[in-house]
């Protein structure tokens, strides 16, 4: 018999919930439920974004404002009331460029998803292995990693985001050289990972270090299993809720945060479609045309808020102690 089937003691906390059981506590929430179907629409029309554009028979790159004539003034807003939205332009047109605004919201979706869902792999990626071995180790290498991480999280992180995108291109890209799209969402998972990977660690640091004084820890221990069966076997189980609450929560902020660096000039550019670029387009055309800003923002609101939501449902559902559900 091996350690692994003899040291079987009862982690610090329930099993972590099957995923149909974890499913099932999540739509017993009326909250939650709804947050999870708006979360799954959003995912749906990402992944099918090019059927639907297709259906609808139209895309983000085409000038439809330009091209046809009757669509925009010679100031370059819609003619048709609330930003030109009719039959063939559901969503309006785009003020100036004339692009069609639903399916540039199709693609912006796409746009802030891969960027998030990127950043938060290459995060956890980072910062399970470091917050798990460090919480375990202790001594000498939990001190130094706490410095570590306070130094780190000293900095002004939406500063340094602005200062740092523009400086990873120009040593990406040579001078005078268009620089590629897959580059433009590089550097900003590189980026958000640079410091996204802090947080989990120090929260699963926190997690490890009340779990390895557990008995069934140190049952393991006088077992004689080694380290690394420690952590993988005994300990990673037991925080795995904990990254999965973190990991839905840190999606929408890497949307939210990807927004703001487009909609300050520094993160996607033309003609990727991206949502912060189109509210900053929009806020520059508020007056004259207003509808133009209207749905990226309430799709970047909804999304940010339904992920939220989403989490807390999870933080709960996996929860001991709500009992009430």
């Amino acid at each position: 018999m091996t350690v692994a089937d003899t040291v079987r003691a009862p982690a610090a906390g329930p099993a972590p919930a099957a995923a149909p059981h974890l499913l099932r506590r999540i739509l017993r929430d009326r909250v939650g439920a709804a947050a999870l179907a708006v979360v799954v629409l959003f995912l749906l029309l990402a992944a099918a974004a090019p059927l639907v554009a297709a259906l609808y028979g139209k895309n983000p790159a085409e000038h439809y404002g330009q091209n046809t004539p009757g669509l925009l003034s010679d100031g370059g807003l819609p003619m048709l009331p609330n930003g030109g939205i009719s039959g063939d332009f559901w969503f309006g047109l785009e003020p100036g460029l004339g692009r069609d605004v639903f399916t540039q919201l199709l693609y912006g979706i796409r746009t802030s998803l891969l960027v998030a869902f990127a950043a938060a792999t290459v995060t956890t990626a980072l910062g399970v292995p470091a917050g798990v071995a460090v919480g375990y180790l202790g001594g000498t290498a939990d001190r130094l990693f706490g410095f570590l991480a306070n130094v780190l999280l000293a900095f002004p992180a939406l500063l340094l985001l602005l200062a740092l995108s523009p400086v990873i291109q120009s040593r990406l890209v040579d001078p005078g050289t268009a620089e590629p799209e897959w580059m433009q969402f590089l550097v900003l998972v590189l980026v958000f990972s640079a410091f996204g990977w802090i947080p989990l660690a120090l929260s699963l640091r926190a997690g490890v270090r009340s779990l390895r004084e557990r008995d069934f820890v140190q049952s393991a221990r006088a077992q004689g299993a080694s380290r690394f069966h420690v952590v993988v076997h005994e300990l990673l189980p037991n925080v795995r809720s904990q990254l999965l609450v973190h990991a839905t929560m840190a999606v929408p902020a890497y949307v939210a945060s990807e927004a703001a660096l487009s909609f300050l000039g520094v993160g996607i550019t033309e003609p990727v479609p991206d949502w912060g670029r189109m509210i900053s387009r929009g806020s520059e055309a508020f007056r004259a045309d207003p509808t133009y800003m209207v749905f990226p923002g309430v799709a970047l609101l909804l999304f940010v808020i339904a992920f939220n939501l989403l989490g807390d449902a999870v933080r709960d559902a996996l929860d001991p102690y709500s009992g009430a559900r």
